[in-house]
């Protein structure tokens, strides 16, 4: 097993506390829609606001984001409640779009780690940069892909290095969206015990009914932080609207924990 070489989580430049919380909405819809989720998110000791630009989707047809010209909107957010941002990148153009705007964190999604020659152009296009990279398990239950993909953003010079549990696809008939399948993430932090890890309720349970008891089954297995997707009217998201819940009950299941 390779060696993985890992900054702590206290120089990436966000409150170095348990649990950290990363939320904003599933997508940035408009600049209104973000500024308001944001500015009410404030309030409920969020440490980092996300929001997805480029939304890969399973099949065409279904909303996948505006692109760039939704950044200077996170941005704006995040300096106005005095929040890093975070956004996920898939190519190396996003990789780049996201620098150039000053986005703080970035983070890979499921589809994108389970293509190496897409994690090499992101590792690639990050040569020589110094941000943090949070990157999730693959769709498939693979801890070397998962693995592999860390460590090729590690050999780009990438030490503020995460990974982000999500869980993974299964034919079987769950309660989750995504399967959890706890012990790869465990195995994980036992092979990398430095590594921050981060769980992902919003994407696990597919619906808004079990975050809390997905987010609390996280930290009691001493993961660092949560991304929980959290939108202005949940009903009326463009996309994963079942899985998102306002800002007022994310702050109520985050001080539940």
């Amino acid at each position: 097993m390779g060696e993985l070489n890992i900054a702590p989580l206290s120089s990436w430049g966000i409150d170095d506390k348990r649990p950290i919380i990363i939320s904003g909405p599933c997508s940035a819809e408009s600049e209104e829609q973000v500024m308001e989720t944001a500015e009410r998110l404030a309030g409920q000791g969020i440490d980092v606001l996300r929001a997805g630009i480029w939304k890969p989707r399973t099949r065409p047809g279904s909303f996948e984001g505006l692109g760039k010209i939704a950044l200077p909107w996170l941005k704006k957010a995040g300096e106005k409640i005095g929040k890093p941002i975070a956004v996920e990148v898939a190519t190396r153009d996003h990789v780049f779009d996201c620098l150039k705007a000053g986005v703080d964190i970035l983070w890979i999604g499921a589809r994108t780690t389970a293509n190496p020659f897409s994690v090499q152009e992101i590792a690639d296009a990050l040569e020589g940069v110094d941000i943090p990279v949070i990157i999730k398990n693959p769709v498939n239950p693979d801890l070397q892909l998962w693995i592999g993909a860390l460590e090729r953003i590690n050999r780009a010079g990438i030490t503020k290095i995460g990974a982000l549990h999500r869980g993974f696809s299964s034919y079987d008939k769950s309660r989750y969206r995504n399967k959890p399948m706890w012990e790869f993430p465990v195995e994980l932090k036992r092979l990398y015990p430095n590594l921050p890890i981060f769980n992902d309720p919003s994407h696990i349970c597919g619906n808004r009914d079990l975050l809390s008891s997905v987010a609390q089954k996280a930290l009691d297995l001493d993961f660092d932080g949560l991304m929980l997707e959290s939108h202005r009217d949940p009903d009326s998201a463009w996309s994963d609207a079942a899985q998102q819940v306002t800002p007022e009950r994310l702050g109520e299941i985050v001080r539940g924990l």
